[in-house]
This record gives C-alpha cells, structure tokens and sequence, in this order.
C-alpha cells in the first residue's frame, strides 16, 4: 500500500527544526563548517589588511561562515551577509551555496532577481577593484595588454558570471524540478484518494444492488409460492369436508390440489433455473462485487420477461372461484397492451389481493375491476365482509404480514400509486395505478 503526501510529511518530520530529514542537517551542518574554516582563514588576511587583531578577524569569519547553517530556513539572510562580506573578499562559498538555496527555494522570483543582481555587481566591483590594485602593485614591465582599457571589465564579468550563474542556474532547475515533483506526488496523493473514495462507491452500490436483487426475487418467490399454496390450501380444506360425503367431487379437488402443485413447483422451477444459470460460475480467482450484482439483475430480469401479464387474469379469477370463492372481474377501457413490468406488477397486485382474501375473507364476494386509461392502468380488488368466521378458521393460513408491503413496494418503484384499507361495508379494498410509461425505467435501465 502506498502512502501519502501527508504520511510521508509526517514520517520525515521529527526533532530536526526546520530540515525535517536528518541528512538535510547534516549536510547543511558540513557546508557552514567548510564555509566558517574558510571564512576564518580569509579574515585572518582581512584583519592585517584593516589593522586589526588577527583573532577579531577569526571570530568574524566563524561567525560569517557559520550563517550558512539557515540557508534552508533563511536564504535571503545569507545571501545578504554573503553580499555585506563580499568587499572583505571572504565567503565565496557561502555565496555559491546562498544563491543556488535562494533560486530553488519558494522566495518570489522578483526577490531572487534583485538579491541576484546586488551579488553579482558586488562581486563585478570587488574583482574589477582586486585586479587594478594587483596590477597597479605588480611590476609588469612594458606589459602587451593596457589594463587600464577593456582588459579588466571583460575580465571581471567572466569572473562573475563564473561565480554566480551556475549556482543560480542550478538553483532554480532544482526549484522547478522540486515543484513539479511536489505536484506529482499531490496529484498522485489526489487520484490515490479518488480511486479509494470510487472503490468504496463500488461496494456501496454492490451491497445495494445485491440487496435489491434480493428483496426483488423474494417478493417474486412470495407471489408465486402464496398464491399457489394458499389455493391449495383452500381446496385441501374443502377436499377434507366433501371426502365422504361427495366422492367425485373430492377427486375433482384433488385433481385441482395436484394441478396447482405443479404450477408452483413449475414456476419455482423456473425461476431457480434462470438465476442458476445466470449465476457467476465459481473461479479460483476472487469474483467482484459488482458482477455479482450485475448476475442477479440479469437474473432478476430475464426471470421477469417470462412472468405473467394482464391476459391471464381471467384464469387467475377463475383459479379462486374453483376454490369456492364468488370473484367478478370487471373489465373498464379498451384492452391493450402495456410494458411488461407494468402488466407483470399489475397481475401481482391482484395476485396478492385474491390470496389475502383467501386468507382473512374466505367466502366473501370479490369484485376485481381493471381500467384501460390514457397513460395509466388501474386495478381495484374488494371484497365484501366474511360470511362467516368458522369458514377463515377452518382454513388457518398463516400470514407472515409481507404482502401489502410487496405491493406497495411494486407500484412505487413503477412511480404508481398505492392504496389499501378496510371498507365501510366490513370488507377490505385495494387499489393502484400504475403510468404505463414509467419515470423510472430509463433510470432503473441505467444503473442495470
């Protein structure tokens, strides 16, 4: 795992003040050595020049060259001394080493500029003074060369340039170089944060979409299993009152029992074989999330263009009214076809209604009512109050209270409407519409 720009701050920071690595010390540590020994050694020849007792001129030069300690910290301190010394012609190091700390440090480019020029006309005087007066004391003769012309300004500004150009030069390559480093490495640290921040949005959106898929095959597999067992129920309790006194129609509700048995273990087969077959194969190699939430949508999906539709309610209605129940279907609208998920949640709604008669209303008269409209389809199921309470009790199917929620959750994923509650006359009625063009779909399509 790579670490940060911060981690890494923090991990070269510690009790180095300003240097922040120990080598950084140490190095600057050597330079203001050799600069304090050099400076020494050259005010020794500046303290017998100005009449001065030799060991002033040795402390000076220590303490001059030992300035260089802050070039990291202070570059602008140490160029200035190196300037204030130049006349005492001491501290050429420290001036080498100030303006090449100066040009790669973060001090202002027009500060760099101005405190570059002052070293440099220094240093051009200093040498244009030194060489007169060596030539004015030297015995040259009749000498080739007049000094007094252009020899000792061309001269002098070879010198200078030869003194302070590389190291300011070098300086600022450094300075860019370190920036441009420095930027990297941020930019770096940035995409490192990104990717992390869109790995954990990649498991987020896994979790959810395999938590979807979820909840969605386990509403399909309570539509398919409650409706069915709970008919079959129904007629095993009706076979077991008629058994002996109806023979022949105890054989028709066994047939019956039999028939729809196999019509829930069909669809029960179904749709396991389509999420088996859609399911990511096992590998040696870790699978990703999001693959697996991508193999259940696609499960989910092609279990769902096989579900059923509006054409089939009149065999569901006629299912219950085999069971004993008295079901109307009233049909509103011209029929015609609307998208799949619609069709298929409508069907559910009233599938789910019928079965929740048969649980808490066994007996009572139902009227389903489905209208056609422009832009919508409505369905309606009511029943009337229980004829009877032995007639429920007999029955005893179990509600696991999941129903009326499947339902809602079906109609508002569609962007529909949702409404069921008791009735004035005792009895219970559900209703929804559903837009046949849903808001959704292209979104739901585009996290698919």
């Amino acid at each position: 795992m790579t670490t940060t720009g911060a981690e890494r701050d923090a991990d070269r920071v510690g009790n180095w003040w300003w240097w922040g690595r120990r080598r950084g010390a140490v190095l600057d540590g050597g330079l203001a050595l050799v600069s304090a020994v050099e400076c020494a050694l050259e005010g020794v020849g500046s303290a017998e020049q100005a009449s001065l007792p030799v060991p002033l001129g040795v402390l000076f030069g220590l303490a001059v060259g030992s300035v260089l300690l802050v070039r990291r910290r202070w570059p602008i301190v140490v160029v200035l001394v190196s300037i204030a010394v130049t006349p005492a012609e001491m501290g050429f190091l420290m001036g080498i080493v100030g303006l090449y700390s100066l040009a790669a440090s973060e001090v202002p480019r027009r500060i760099t500029a101005l405190l570059a020029g002052m070293s440099t006309l220094a240093v051009f005087v200093v040498t244009v003074v030194r060489m007169r007066q060596d030539i004015a004391h030297a015995d040259v003769g009749e000498p080739d060369i007049d000094p007094s012309g252009w020899y000792v300004p061309v001269v002098a500004v070879f010198m200078t340039l030869g003194l302070n150009a590389p190291p300011l030069l070098f300086g600022l390559y450094i300075g860019a170089r370190r920036r441009l480093m420095e930027s990297l490495r941020e930019r770096a640290d940035s995409l490192e944060q990104e990717l992390s921040l869109l790995a954990d949005r990649a498991e987020q959106r896994a979790q959810w979409a395999r938590q979807e898929e979820r909840t969605r095959i386990a509403r399909e597999m309570h539509d398919v299993v409650a409706h069915r067992v709970s008919l079959m129920v129904v007629h095993a309790a009706a076979l077991q009152a008629v058994a002996l006194k109806d023979p022949q129609k105890a054989v028709k509700n066994a047939a019956l029992v039999g028939d729809m048995g196999r019509q829930a273990l069909t669809e029960l087969r179904e749709m396991l074989g389509v999420l088996r077959e859609d399911a990511v194969p096992a590998a040696p190699a870790p699978v990703p999330l999001a693959a697996v939430g991508r193999a259940a949508a696609a499960a989910a999906e092609a279990a769902a263009d096989d579900g059923p539709c509006l054409d089939a309610l009149e065999d569901l209605c006629e299912q219950s009214r085999l069971a004993g129940a008295v079901v109307e279907l009233v049909v509103l609208g011209d029929a015609r076809a609307h998208p799949p998920e619609v069709e298929r949640t409508a069907y559910r709604v009233v599938q789910e209604a019928l079965t929740n008669v048969h649980k808490h209303a066994a007996g009572a008269e139902v009227v389903v009512r489905l209208a056609h409209r422009d832009g919508e389809v409505a369905m309606q199921v009511e029943n009337g109050p229980c004829p009877s309470d032995a007639g429920a009790a007999d029955v005893r199917l179990p509600s696991g209270g999941n129903g009326l929620v499947g339902m809602r959750e079906r109609v508002l994923r569609l962007g529909g409407v949702f409404v069921a509650g008791a009735t004035d006359a005792g009895g219970f009625r559900v209703s929804a519409v559903l837009p046949t063009v849903t808001p959704l779909s292209g979104g739901v399509a585009a996290l698919r």
